[in-house]
């Protein structure tokens, strides 16, 4: 009686160890970095500008070691934490604005470790750990854009409404619209056009010499505001789905005012990367190529992205119209053309989006269809502060670029394929940026930080505090009341820690300040099963049972009880999960794990210990 097989005492052995080898990173404090990455990313860091970079912070006297080329991003550790920004800074201006420069944590962990996969667990925000962006939206430029399209839509109204005109164009950059007119008559026709299908317009008539009979369409307040709150809601949208695609566990996407945008990714450890994709903004429009007697006001000349291309077709003209643009994509994936293995990407256009494709393409066969990428840069520029000091300040540029110029053979349906890129990660990133979806305006970064504790580094060190004042507390009150089965489950709840720790680091999991609290919760839930045990070995005793009897009664018959009490906890736990975010999240995922670890070891490593000590032997007094 009370004697497990030697299986059980194996897996017993293995998961201790597996719980050991995967919770010892976390004993490695990671370094302060700054990691360095290409605006493209078909740009690989090589060592020469390792060693620019090298030579500038050499020069500024910042202390540095081990930089290192990793492909396409590039690692510079530094000594002290409070270096990082310096050394961003001198190492953006030595390189100049193609890289991206940004803060990050080196991890230390050796590599026997983490060859074995084994990393160390994810600190929150709150804790330690993470990148924190605040960007700002021009939201401007979202008005502005929202003026050009009125352009063009009156235009048309005004046109299927047989209301001649002289011309209708933006004007004040971008901020009002200037229509003008033969006769008073027709304006007034265009101003009832007007008041019916534009209503988020303001008419104001403009009569004198220079512009004869003229009205001027500015947008109303609330339409203003109204565009400025679907632009940084659009993005917030966009952001959060870049995010998703980054894989980064917890983050936080959200408004700040009227304009900005916070994000906080904890844990993250490719801070460049998360920079480069969640700053990028980058569309697509699809235009039909110009006819060669097109107006010139009516076309564009663009270079060809690809400089093959470039040296032999010179460029392409477009027309300004838009057929679809990238805001219409509902998927997009990269692969490989089947017959020139070169990277391609696969685009599927929502409903709209696609009858416009289909009509375009249907209507104009043989003709030239080109595919503009448009890409926002930032660029740091010098400009003097109020304080007479020089800084770096972000100034935006725009980039647009034919990527492929191909003649339509046929209708094109919702699904289609984009060739004409230079590489697999081109279309990798491409395909990330669409799906995600379109940046509504662009954005440019105003702040960006490491950042520790926000709760303040005293508060950590009370959570940490926390819980060994409370293991203590119930090592000592198993130890008093259940004398060598008090011992046996402090074992036991050692382990539990330690299955606990490993499997968090393993399911890379995020520890944050509540997440201390419910491993606290764990201790004391840990040792309630025991109990539950413990009380009932003490009832088998006093009913006359032999200790053998008490011992494997007592396990045996407290099971249900115990299986009850925490199945209704992980219930708990897995709803708040769904329904909670942030911090909620983090105490639900810390709960949830240490009510799994807790049963394992309370039901079968305590009873292993217990047979190892009482099984197989004749007794007749058991401790507890």
């Amino acid at each position: 009686m009370n004697r497990y097989p030697l299986w059980k005492y194996c897996l017993i052995l293995v998961l201790a160890m597996l719980g050991f080898i995967y919770s010892s990173p976390n004993l490695y404090a990671p370094d302060p970095a700054v990691q360095i990455s290409g605006q493209s990313s078909s740009l690989e860091i090589d060592q020469k500008a390792l060693d620019k970079a090298s030579a500038a912070l050499k020069l500024a006297g910042i202390e540095f070691f081990g930089a290192e080329a990793q492909g396409k991003s590039g690692l510079i550790r530094l000594t002290e934490r409070g270096q990082q920004l310096p050394a961003k800074k001198i190492i953006q201006e030595s390189l100049g604005d193609d890289y991206v420069v940004a803060l990050n944590l080196a991890p230390t962990t050796p590599d026997w470790l983490d060859s074995l996969g084994a990393t160390p667990m994810k600190l929150g925000l709150d804790l330690s750990g993470g990148v924190h962006f605040l960007l700002e939206v021009d939201t401007a430029s979202a008005v502005v854009k929202r003026m050009e399209a009125n352009v063009t839509e009156l235009k048309s109204t005004l046109r299927k409404e047989k209301v001649r005109y002289k011309s209708v164009k933006a004007e004040r950059g971008g901020s009002a619209i200037l229509a003008r007119f033969k006769t008073e008559e027709l304006r007034d026709k265009a101003k009832a056009i007007v008041r019916k299908d534009f209503v988020s317009l303001v008419r104001v008539d403009v009569d004198d010499e220079s512009t004869g009979f003229s009205m001027r369409l500015t947008m109303s307040e609330q339409a203003i505001r109204d565009i400025e709150d679907y632009a940084v809601s659009q993005n917030l949208t966009t952001l959060r789905n870049r995010v998703n695609e980054l894989g980064v566990s917890e983050p936080i996407v959200q408004r700040q005012g009227r304009n900005r945008v916070v994000v906080e990714l904890p844990g993250v450890q490719d801070t460049a990367e998360a920079k480069r994709i969640i700053g990028k903004t980058a569309n697509l429009e699809f235009r039909l190529e110009a006819r060669p007697d097109a107006l010139s006001s009516t076309k564009e000349k663009f270079e060809f992205r690809n400089e093959d291309q470039q040296r032999r077709r010179g460029g392409a003209v477009l027309e300004k119209k838009l057929i679809v643009s990238g805001d219409q994509v509902s998927d997009a994936k990269s692969s490989f053309d089947p017959e020139t293995s070169m990277p391609q990407v696969n685009i599927t256009l929502d409903a709209a989006g696609g009858t416009k494709m289909h009509r375009a393409t249907r209507n104009n066969i043989k003709r030239g269809m080109g595919i503009l990428f448009i890409e926002y840069k930032t660029k740091l520029v010098e400009d003097v502060n109020e304080l007479g000091e020089t800084v770096l300040v972000p100034f935006q540029t725009v980039e647009k670029k034919v990527i492929s110029l191909a003649t339509i053979q046929s209708a094109l349906p919702r699904s289609f394929r984009i060739t004409g890129l230079d590489n697999p990660a081109e279309a990798s990133e491409l395909a990330l940026l669409l799906r995600a979806g379109a940046l509504a305006a662009p954005m440019y970064f105003v702040e960006e930080r490491t950042i520790g504790p926000s709760l303040g580094a005293e508060n950590i060190k009370l959570g940490v505090l926390s819980v060994q004042v409370g293991l203590a507390l119930v090592l000592v009150f198993m130890i008093l009341f259940y004398k060598v089965f008090g011992l046996l489950a402090n074992f036991a709840l050692c382990f539990n820690l330690l299955l606990l720790t490993g499997a968090m680091s393993l399911l890379g999991a995020t520890l944050t300040l509540p997440g201390i609290a419910g491993i606290v919760l764990t201790v004391g839930m840990a040792v309630d099963a025991n109990v539950l045990i413990f009380s009932r070995i003490k009832e088998e005793l006093a009913n006359g049972l032999p200790p053998q009897s008490a011992i494997n009664g007592g396990f045996e018959q407290a099971f249900t009880t115990i299986l009850d009490a925490n199945l209704t906890t992980l219930i708990v736990a897995v709803i708040l999960y769904g329904i909670g975010s942030g911090p909620v999240q983090g105490f639900a995922v810390t709960l949830s794990i240490g009510i799994l670890t807790s049963m394992f070891t309370a039901i079968v490593g305590t009873r292993a210990l217990a047979n190892l000590v009482y099984g197989g032997r004749k007794t007749n007094k058991i401790w507890i």
